[in-house]
C-alpha cells in the first residue's frame, strides 16, 4: 500500500518481545491517516506481549477520545505536539516528551495540535 505522501506504508504489524519497533514512519503514517479519517484519529497497537499493549494514536487538532475509562493500569506519553487529558475535576496538558500515568476514574483525551502519543496498557 502506498501512503498518503506517496511512500510504502510504514510496517504494520506488532512486534513481539525481541523484535524493534520503529515509530517515526508508522506515526508520520497514522497523522497523514488521522488528518484525512472523518474521526480525525488512526491507532495502531504496535506491541503486543502477554499482559501489556502499546498503542501509537495520532490525533488531529481537535479532535480525541470520547469519555471513557482505561481497561488497566495505563501511561500516556506524548511525542509530538500537544494534547490535554481530562476528568471530571482535573486536566492534564501534555506536551512533547511529557508522560503521565493515567487516572483510574473516566476521562477524555483532545488534541490541541496535530499529535502523536503512546499509549500503554497492563492487561489485567
Amino acid at each position: 500500500m502506498i501512503t498518503p505522501q506517496g511512500g510504502p506504508e510504514p510496517d504494520r504489524e506488532k512486534h513481539p518481545a525481541g523484535e524493534v519497533a520503529g515509530l517515526t514512519a508508522q506515526g508520520e503514517w497514522l497523522l497523514a491517516e488521522a488528518g484525512a479519517a472523518e474521526s480525525g484519529r488512526k491507532a495502531q497497537t504496535v506491541v503486543e506481549v502477554p499482559g501489556l499493549s502499546v498503542t501509537l494514536v495520532a490525533l488531529a487538532e481537535g479532535r480525541g477520545l470520547a469519555e471513557h475509562r482505561a481497561p488497566g493500569a495505563a501511561t500516556l506519553l506524548c511525542l509530538s505536539g500537544r494534547v490535554t487529558l481530562s476528568t471530571v475535576d482535573r486536566s492534564w496538558e501534555l506536551r512533547e516528551h511529557d508522560l503521565l500515568a493515567i487516572p483510574a476514574e473516566r476521562h477524555r483525551l483532545t488534541a490541541g495540535t496535530d499529535a502523536l502519543v503512546l499509549l500503554t496498557v497492563r492487561l489485567d
